[in-house]
C-alpha cells in the first residue's frame, strides 16, 4: 500500500515513516526537504498519485495563533482537493489531545480549526490526539523559567515519548478511518510541576521548580484536567524514567 506521510522528515514524520516503511508499505516522506510543500501546494499531485492513505503530521513553523491557523488552513485548502483527485480513502491526522479545552491558547485554537476542516472534507479520516511528548518537556519549563526558577500549575500531566506517538499514528493510518478522534497517552499521570521537577533533578539542573496555581500552562489558564483525556485513550508503553536512562539521566 502506498502512504503519503506529509511531514515525513520530522520528529513523529520520519519515526511514522521507518515503521511503515519495516512493515513493506511504499512510503513517501513527503515536506519541503523532498520537494512537497502541503502549504504551497508545490509537489502534492506527483507525491499523492496511486496513493492510498495520506498521514499528515506536519507542523506550523510558529505557535503565533494566526501564522498556525494560516498554516494549517491553507494545508487543508491544498491537501484535500489532491487526495480527492488521488483517490486517496484514508486521511489521518495528529493533533493534541485537549486542544478543544484550551481555547485561550491560540495553537490549541489553530489545531481545532485544522480538526474542523478535516471533518468537514469529503476524505474519509482518523484523528489521532496526543498528550505532550517527552522530548518537548525542557521547552515546557523553558516556558515558566525566570532566573533560577521555575513556575508552574500543579494541573494534571500525562506525557508520552513521540516514539509511541508515531507507533499509534502508524497503526491507525494502517486501520479503517474511525471518522473521529483517537486519544494516546504516556503510561504515567502525575502533576506538570512534579514531572518537571523530576526531569530537571535527574539533569542535574539547578533550577527550582515552584507549584503556583497562578503559572498555567504556557502563559494561559487551563483547566485541572486540560492536558490529559477525559474518557477512552490509548496508553504508550515507554516511561519517561527509560528515556532519562537512555539519555544518560537527563532531558
Amino acid at each position: 500500500m502506498k502512504i503519503v506521510v506529509i511531514g515525513g522528515s520530522g520528529l513523529i514524520g520520519s519515526k511514522v515513516v521507518e515503521l511503515l516503511a519495516a512493515q513493506g508499505h511504499q512510503v513517501v516522506a513527503a515536506s519541503p526537504k523532498t520537494g512537497v510543500n502541503a502549504v504551497t501546494g508545490e509537489g502534492l499531485a506527483e507525491a499523492l498519485d496511486g496513493a492510498e492513505v495520506v498521514v499528515d503530521v506536519s507542523n506550523s513553523p510558529s505557535f503565533d495563533p494566526d501564522a498556525a491557523r494560516e498554516f494549517f488552513e491553507n494545508s487543508a485548502r491544498n491537501l484535500f482537493p489532491a487526495e480527492a483527485a488521488a483517490g486517496v480513502g484514508h486521511h489521518v491526522a495528529l493533533s493534541v489531545v485537549g486542544a478543544d479545552r484550551m481555547p485561550n491558547i491560540g495553537y490549541m485554537g489553530a489545531k481545532v480549526a485544522q480538526e474542523r476542516l478535516i471533518a468537514a472534507s469529503p476524505i474519509p479520516y482518523s484523528i489521532v490526539r496526543a498528550t505532550q511528548f517527552f522530548e518537548f518537556l525542557d521547552a515546557i519549563a523553558a516556558t515558566g523559567t525566570v532566573g533560577d526558577t521555575v513556575r508552574l500549575g500543579p494541573v494534571l500531566f500525562q506525557p508520552i515519548a513521540a516514539a509511541d506517538v508515531a507507533a499509534t499514528v502508524a497503526d491507525v493510518a494502517l486501520g479503517a478511518p474511525v471518522g473521529g478522534i483517537v486519544e494516546v497517552a504516556g503510561p504515567e499521570r502525575s502533576r506538570l510541576d512534579e514531572v518537571i521537577r523530576s526531569v530537571l533533578r535527574a539533569g542535574q539542573d539547578p533550577r527550582e521548580v515552584v507549584t503556583d496555581p497562578a503559572a498555567g500552562y504556557f502563559g494561559a489558564m487551563v483547566a485541572d484536567d486540560a492536558l490529559v483525556p477525559l474518557g477512552e485513550a490509548r496508553t504508550g508503553r515507554i516511561r519517561l524514567a527509560e528515556v532519562r536512562a537512555v539519555d544518560g539521566g537527563g532531558r
